[in-house]
């Protein structure tokens, strides 16, 4: 089992950032970890992956030259830095992490590739 624990949301105005955190606990193998953020009434969609020791990375378009995601697997922590953010950026945030993913590409924005997620943490850009 892998245990995850969102923090760093909060409320801040279109342009300014943001660094949220996941925290992973349990058993310490992962594979691959990502962010994801949902708005009510649509779909979850994936918006930053990384594989364990930070070879491989994928953004979604929309995030690409703002987001950035890194770890450090020594203390099992995920960052999101989120910067020049905008009011589309609203959302819930995810952190998610599976134990054996597919290989590296799209599929690693997909909800579908992760087994573990945490309770969120909420982003609202105001304009």
């Amino acid at each position: 089992q892998i245990q995850l624990a969102e923090s760093g949301g909060g409320s801040v105005q279109a342009g300014g950032s943001l660094r949220l955190s996941c925290t992973a606990s349990g058993y310490a193998s992962r594979d691959c970890m990502a962010w994801f953020r949902q708005v009510p009434g649509k779909e979850r969609e994936g918006v930053a992956a990384i594989s364990y020791g930070g070879a491989r990375i994928k953004y979604a378009d929309s995030v690409k030259g703002r987001f950035t995601i890194s770890q450090d697997n020594d203390k099992n922590i995920m960052w999101l830095q989120m910067n020049t953010l905008k009011p589309e950026d609203t959302a819930m945030y995810y952190c998610a992490a599976d134990r054996d993913c597919g290989p590296f590409g799209e599929g690693w924005l997909s909800i579908y590739e992760y087994n573990y997620w945490g309770q969120g943490t909420q982003v609202t850009v105001s304009s």
